[in-house]
């Protein structure tokens, strides 16, 4: 299926609907932006390796980087995305369903936001999805559960391998460097923590990224009557523009907001080290990079929290702000049902009125 930038403007011209879908989609990545983009950087900022401004450029351009070339060697979590959920064959209904499942999700991470807590857009873009097909089709039958289970390995991944790698890579970092005085591993750390950013900058595009790149590519296919089984076809190349569109708006959501979780992810959960913000960015990175390899839909939240718990543990446990991590958890729990429940009644909602 022709996927042009030309192919997409004359789609949007002659299909409202697939208009209000894409700018309802680019309000959720935007939404991104200041939730979870922050995360990518949130370490190097606090330890004062970076200014801010610098560093949310810097995140725009890894973003980019991250979903132009994990699309190149693997889109399976793309892919993923378009095939979780079943829209039926009705496209009108169909994608009337997707514009309310990504409204809700754009008012759940806005109050998460209101609020400085780091949710889980991954995981509010999928409730919301399930949440409205469930609406349209009055049950489960629109629910591919086979892709579900994958959401759970991802889960289980983001968090076990955050906080394993985290206390790894701190572990390893403290006895490389026993020897070394402080002074004199401050430069070479200043340098890590930039490239451990840009690092996680890049496995956020590679994730995240390619996550509301599927979403857009499923209203495209809805508002044609094309079955998303087919998007393997797509070509790559068709899509550059597309992987610029998001990242530039994934940008624009980190500047207007990106410094409230920026505070609560990289000062409030554990006071921060040059060399354990390496750590938790490094550990992260590889948590990331293996879930997108074998096409795992994971959390960047989950992976980026987690490592910084882990490198708090190094030194101890009570270095940890429990208290925030509650909160996070918390949010989590909350998630699927919360943001799944307003997606329900938002299609509900919206096919009332269209």
């Amino acid at each position: 299926m022709d996927l042009s930038l030309s192919f997409f403007l004359g789609q949007l011209a002659a299909n409202p609907l697939l208009l209000l879908a894409v700018l309802l989609t680019l309000g959720v990545i935007l939404v991104n932006g200041w939730t979870d983009a922050p995360n990518a950087i949130a370490t190097c900022v606090v330890t004062r390796c970076m200014p801010a401004g610098a560093a949310i450029l810097m995140a725009a351009f890894f973003n980019f980087l991250g979903v132009f070339l994990m699309s190149l060697i693997n889109a399976t979590v793309a892919e993923t995305i378009t095939k979780m959920v079943n829209f039926g064959d009705n496209s009108y209904e169909a994608i009337v369903a997707l514009s309310a499942a990504l409204f809700a999700i754009v008012v759940w991470a806005t109050l998460a936001w209101v609020f400085g807590i780091p949710t889980s857009e991954s995981h509010a873009l999928i409730a919301g999805l399930t949440g409205g097909a469930i609406a349209l089709h009055g049950g489960l039958a629109g629910v591919n559960g086979n892709e579900w289970v994958k959401v759970f390995y991802g889960m289980a991944i983001s968090v076990l391998l955050g906080f394993g790698l985290g206390w790894l890579v701190c572990r390893g970092v403290v006895a490389v460097f026993r020897r070394v005085s402080r002074k004199r591993t401050e430069p070479f750390f200043r340098g890590a923590q930039i490239f451990g950013a840009a690092s996680m900058a890049f496995m956020h595009g590679a994730q995240d990224g390619q996550k509301f790149m599927g979403v857009i590519i499923l209203s495209i296919f809805l508002v044609n009557g094309k079955n998303p089984q087919e998007m393997s076809s797509v070509n790559t190349g068709d899509l550059i523009w597309l992987m610029l569109l998001c990242s530039i708006v994934m940008g624009l959501g980190t500047m207007i907001g990106g410094k409230k979780i920026i505070k609560s992810v990289g000062m409030d959960m554990v006071k921060l080290e040059k060399y354990q913000g390496f750590s938790a960015d490094l550990a992260a990175s590889i948590a990331l990079l293996f879930s997108s390899v074998f096409g795992i839909p994971v959390s960047t939240t989950h992976a980026k929290t987690t490592s910084i718990m882990g490198v708090g543990a190094v030194k101890r446990l009570s270095a940890i702000n429990f208290s925030v991590v509650k909160e996070m958890v918390l949010t989590w729990i909350l998630t699927f049902p919360g943001c799944g429940l307003i997606g329900f009644l938002m299609t509900k909602l919206f096919m009332w009125i269209f």
